[in-house]
């Protein structure tokens, strides 16, 4: 049985703001970059700590959007 917290998109990137993969992914799909989403959602303003994991996570979408 699948549970919230099974779900990737359910996922919190960054954790001084909340905000979720799937919070991300919809404004990478709106063309939203990473300066984009972090003024739209906070997140990259906080420690920093999700810089790394999030930009990993926009260029897996832009590979798989341009595939």
């Amino acid at each position: 049985m699948s549970t919230e917290h099974d779900n990737p998109d359910n996922q919190v990137m960054c954790q001084c703001s909340g905000t979720r993969r799937s919070r991300i992914r919809d404004l990478f799909m709106q063309g939203q970059d990473m300066q984009g989403i972090s003024s739209m959602t906070g997140a990259l303003t906080g420690c920093g700590g999700c810089e790394w994991e999030i930009g990993e996570f926009l260029e897996e979408l832009a590979k798989n959007l341009n595939s």
